[in-house]
């Protein structure tokens, strides 16, 4: 799930690696509670045969809580899961006993260690990041192919190599501190940088001297889902969140997060307050200042919403300890995003008159300052823009691919950033005036190729192509529709090998889905996957309902009291590629994480005849209580509210872990990592203990936890290696597909 508000996985991770990874009660509780106790021991699974009864399974106490809500009945006979397994030993034991009876059974795997070292391979090649200019200097990140983690690299502009400025890799021994996010100053003389630990969103920022390499004894500790909006080389604003109580900084609510500025060499006690709202700590706050420091733009939230209230500040009239805030947008009636400042104007993306959103301007040099429109809407969406050089470069989503637009300041066309093939371009760093741009095209089978624009002249030439172990021609990636359930079309990528496609024949496959948040899916790359397809499997990825593909009816359609429409859509998916022969009638496994393993924990309980195999990745499994931890009450909106009977009502007819009932399940693997502070991991857990104890036939429902790792941003590559091979071994031998 998004860092906070959005529940997501992370855009680089995507692209880099894998998207995803005792009594009491009713059975109209949707949790059978008559079942036979379970053993605390079990024996070993014999190779030729992988099934696993009732008895092979750890033993999980059952408590008699049941719940009158709404005038039903509810048991939560799981709840003491929801402990934190660091301070308490009833659920750390029992996460050790799950994860003792996962890894036993997925060593035995057939074809798992060959899964392993094709994963390995794909990874072991070298790769950058989008460089970043400041000054006369330019900042990238790069992996040599195997390195846990990415590092930091300074290249000056007559240079012909990069220098090393941070490598996170000496950090930890098992690589799981990372560096995170990092912006230099305007001047370039200095940088300042996120560091995560164990995958938590908790960052802490450091800052470094660029010309030395030295670390500065700055230390910003809580901050969490931040901007840095330098102020000269002086000084940056960022966001925190007060320093939550002890022993609950993995699981509490948050509130009040404030803007703040830090000025570099002063400790963090110095901090000035610039904004913060006090009677309503309920709302978020970032800050960007634009590349001319002029302003700086504080955007506020207070859901997943795509609505905003937006403040400026002119910081020309700032003075030490006094920040004149104005108000610019001052409700959440829509969304806006902001694009880049010169002088008295400011441009901003919004969806204020525009379900796919349109490019605005406003002259705040005037004393009545309206908002001129510069891009109208199109039928495409506009997902983000930025100005270079002297030109505007849009990103619109078309089809749930991204493409790009250049245009003269008065919307007029130049050019069109043109693709061949299915896949997304992005990116386009810079600032007005700057002679160059650099973006990054992917798919599904084309890792991230760097280009360098020429604002100029409208060139691209390629400036980082990486070195592939692999053909990319020699898959096919193809988009078709299908309806729904209610004879909406539906969007679907597939691929799979040339061979497999010209041989129209049937092969395992691998569905993929999230749906929620406004959150597009696009072409991407993974290594992870493309060893799913190199093992000769099919890859589809379905952009159903609730997304962003399409724009704001497309998001609304699939969220609240319509969020059936979403589960419709995925279940669709699944009998579209049986019926089409792309798929066997016993080959399909499903796929999501975060919002993603709630979809997949749903469909699954209301078709469970239909999959094979399913992944539920960091899922949001209990419906009736997500709101009750970390950024959970952001997610209202989507999901609605378990406070409010008419929301309750609907989420509790789908609620994974409400809803497992006797029928014969598909092979389960869930997956989840114990400092998951997005989608905490008792989510997982309770499922998974509602699953093995339900009549749910004897194909395996295993748990596997990650130890130091959270949502999925900052995994080290090792345990996206081990852990990848563990999930496609599991869902290939479910579905047929033989790996060598």
């Amino acid at each position: 799930m998004p860092r906070v508000p959005r529940l997501w996985l992370g855009a680089v991770l995507a692209l880099l690696s894998p998207a995803a990874w005792a009594a009491g009660g009713s059975a109209s509780d949707g949790i059978d509670m008559d079942v036979a106790p379970v053993h605390a021991e079990h024996a070993p699974v014999p190779p030729a045969r992988l099934v696993l009864p009732k008895a092979a399974y750890p033993v999980t106490r059952r408590d008699p809580l049941v719940e009158h809500v709404f005038g039903q009945d509810v048991a939560d006979p799981y709840r003491w899961l929801e402990g934190d397994l660091r301070s308490n030993g009833d659920v750390a034991d029992w996460v050790k006993r799950q994860n003792a009876t996962s890894a036993a059974y997925l060593a035995q795997l057939p074809g798992r260690g060959a899964m392993e070292a094709r994963i390995r391979a794909l990874f072991n090649f070298e790769r950058f990041s989008l460089p970043r200019k400041a000054g006369r200097n330019y900042f990238y990140l790069r992996n040599g192919g195997l390195q846990n983690q990415s590092a930091l690299y300074v290249q000056g502009a007559e240079d012909k190599q990069g220098r090393l400025l941070i490598d996170p890799n000496g950090w930890s021994k098992d690589g799981a501190v990372a560096l995170d996010a990092w912006v230099p100053s305007r001047g370039g003389r200095l940088l300042a940088y996120t560091v995560q630990e164990d995958g938590s969103d908790w960052r802490t920022v450091r800052v470094v001297d660029v010309q030395n390499g030295k670390v500065l004894d700055d230390r910003l500790d809580w901050a969490n889902d931040t901007q840095i909006g330098w102020i000269g080389d002086e000084g940056f604003l960022y966001s925190r969140f007060p320093q939550p109580p002890a022993g609950e900084e993995y699981r509490a609510p948050t509130y009040n997060k404030a803007i703040w500025y830090h000025r570099v060499g002063t400790p963090q006690a110095e901090d000035q307050l610039v904004y913060a709202t006090p009677d309503h700590p309920e709302w978020s706050h970032k800050a960007m200042v634009s590349s001319d420091g002029r302003w700086a733009v504080i955007t506020s939230e207070i859901s997943t919403l795509p609505r905003h209230a937006v403040h400026v500040i002119d910081l020309r009239h700032h003075v030490k300890g006094e920040w004149p805030v104005r108000a610019i947008v001052p409700d959440f009636e829509h969304d806006w995003k902001f694009v880049e400042g010169m002088g008295d104007r400011l441009w901003f993306i919004t969806n204020a008159g525009a379900p796919h959103y349109r490019m605005t301007r406003l002259d705040l040099s005037r004393e009545t300052p309206a908002w001129q429109e510069v891009i109208p809407e199109r039928t495409d969406t506009l997902d983000s823009g930025a100005i270079i050089g002297n030109r505007l470069i849009l990103s619109y989503l078309h089809d749930g691919a991204r493409t790009a637009m250049v245009t003269d300041f008065a919307g007029r066309p130049s050019r069109a950033i043109t693709l061949d093939t299915i896949g997304s371009a992005s990116g386009f760093v810079g600032r007005p005036g700057d002679p160059e741009t650099f973006y990054q095209f992917s798919s599904f089978n084309q890792p991230p190729a760097i280009f360098r624009f020429d604002m100029r002249s409208g060139k691209a030439t390629p400036f980082i192509m990486p070195r592939l172990a692999f053909n990319p021609a020699d898959y096919v990636v193809e988009q078709r529709t299908y309806p729904s359930k209610d004879g909406t079309m539906v969007p679907m990528y597939i691929v799979r090998s040339k061979a497999l496609a010209q041989a129209n024949k049937a092969a395992p496959t691998l569905l993929y889905g999230y749906g929620g948040f406004d959150i597009s899916l696009t072409p991407g790359f993974s290594a992870v996957r493309m060893a799913w397809l190199q093992s000769g499997g099919v890859f589809a990825l379905a952009n159903i309902r609730v997304g962003g593909e399409f724009g704001k009816a497309w998001h609304d359609a699939g969220r609240l009291d319509r969020k059936q429409n979403s589960f419709d859509d995925f279940i669709a998916a699944g009998e579209y590629l049986i019926r089409q022969g792309i798929t066997p009638r016993d080959g399909l496994a499903v796929q999501g994480g975060s919002n993603g393993g709630l979809l997949v924990g749903a469909v699954v309980n209301q078709r469970p005849d239909l999959f094979a195999a399913a992944n539920p990745d960091v899922g949001v499994m209990d419906m009736l209580r997500f709101d009750r931890f970390t950024s959970g009450r952001f997610w209202v909106d989507d999901y609605g509210s378990p406070e409010k009977e008419a929301d309750w009502r609907v989420l509790r007819a789908y609620s994974p872990y409400h809803n497992v009932h006797s029928a014969a399940y598909p092979a389960v693997l869930v997956t989840t990592a114990d400092t998951d502070d997005r989608v905490v991991p008792a989510h997982s857990f309770k499922y998974v203990a509602a699953l093995q104890a339900s009549e749910t036939g004897d194909k395996p429902h295993l748990l596997r936890v990650e130890s130091r790792a959270g949502h999925g941003s900052g995994k080290p590559v090792e345990k996206i290696i081990t852990s990848g091979a563990d999930v496609l071994s599991f869902l290939a031998y479910w579905t047929g597909l033989k790996v060598e």
